[in-house]
């Protein structure tokens, strides 16, 4: 899909979702849901439009590699990978099923194990097939597997490298196998719409899913690397998509998702208990979050690495920080949400 349509797409189901939440009745709880379902739906569907999209262009890039075939692919890659960060925050329902975030996304992999795998496939003499992915485990299956075939600087000059038979075969096997997942999440997201809208926990369970996601924004993929904790030191390898030097724009399409499909029902909610400055203020930052694009998308080693740079990295922390606080603090307790352990800590 060109970029053009793409976007033109994604402002379609916008305007369908935001028809959704307008539509909805005014009654908390169950109205917010209404429109969180429609929402997040739209992003299941081009999370299977963008997946579907990359298996075709693998398989196409295999049968005649160019220049030209291996862009289209990577830019594939890039735009499957932004549409699993912008529902990456929903961790309930049908994405449950057989481990189908993990099996999308791999992380955190402090073992390496993502290349350990690489390595034994590529190097194996045994025929890659859609029973070999499926046995594999989730560090073979989903977009950090793909990333290491498309972007390991190690892989890509050696003898294994794309458009080698044998990775080329696991690219493909691997692309059709995240196709599958995807056109059945989107397809049991819709399924599960009765369920969803008729049950009072997963109002909770919305919230919850979003305030972990920034949680996890914060600490893990900003704070760690940036060396504001732990050992101090930063560190550009512990962040998700690393290898593509994407793991900014990742956080940008986060934060994009959160906008778009949580944003507009929770406000609501926070408006219908009178929070109306804290509604605003929480709207506010997250345009301000947002702002620091797209001087932040660059290749965190590029932001780490130089002080002046570093700058950047350090307004964006400011701001998710800010709005975590908002969201997991102020709103958690105005909304009567009790935020539990801290889901970010540990591995």
């Amino acid at each position: 899909m060109q970029p053009i349509i793409r976007a033109l797409c994604a402002s379609t189901l916008a305007v369908v979702a935001s028809i959704s939440y307008a539509a909805a009745p005014a009654d908390g709880p169950q109205s917010a849901r209404a429109g969180w379902h429609p929402s997040i739906q739209s992003g299941y569907d081009l999370l299977a439009e963008e997946t579907n999209q990359l298996a075709k262009q693998a398989k196409t890039y295999c049968a005649a590699p160019s220049r030209d075939a291996r862009e289209q692919l990577e830019q594939h890659w890039r735009d499957a990978f932004m549409a699993w960060q912008q529902v990456r925050f929903v961790s309930f329902g049908p994405v449950e099923n057989n481990n189908l975030a993990w099996q999308f996304q791999f992380w955190p992999d402090p073992k390496n194990l993502v290349a350990r795998k690489a390595s034994y496939l590529t190097k194996s003499d045994q025929p890659i097939t859609a029973d070999v992915i499926e046995q594999s485990g989730v560090a073979v299956q989903g977009f950090p597997m793909l990333e290491y075939l498309l972007f390991d600087e190690a892989l890509a000059s050696g003898e294994r490298a794309l458009p080698a038979p044998h990775s080329c075969a696991l690219l493909t096997s691997i692309t059709r196998h995240m196709a599958s997942n995807s056109q059945r999440l989107s397809a049991d997201w819709h399924d599960f719409k009765t369920p969803y809208l008729n049950t009072e926990a997963y109002h909770i369970s919305t919230i919850k899913a979003a305030m972990t996601t920034l949680e996890i924004l914060e600490e893990r993929r900003l704070a760690k690397p940036m060396g504001l904790r732990g050992n101090g030191k930063r560190n550009p390898y512990i962040t998700d998509a690393w290898r593509s030097g994407a793991s900014l724009l990742s956080v940008e399409a986060t934060l994009r998702g959160l906008q778009q499909h949580f944003l507009p029902g929770f406000l609501e909610l926070l408006e219908q208990n009178g929070e109306l400055d804290l509604a605003a203020r929480i709207r506010r930052q997250f345009k301000a979050a947002l702002d620091n694009f797209p001087a932040a998308n660059q290749p965190m080693t590029t932001l780490l690495s130089d002080d002046n740079a570093f700058r950047v990295l350090q307004g964006l922390y400011v701001d998710v920080s800010q709005l975590t606080t908002l969201v997991n603090d102020q709103a958690a307790v105005a909304l009567g949400v009790v935020r539990g352990f801290n889901s970010s800590d540990g591995d």
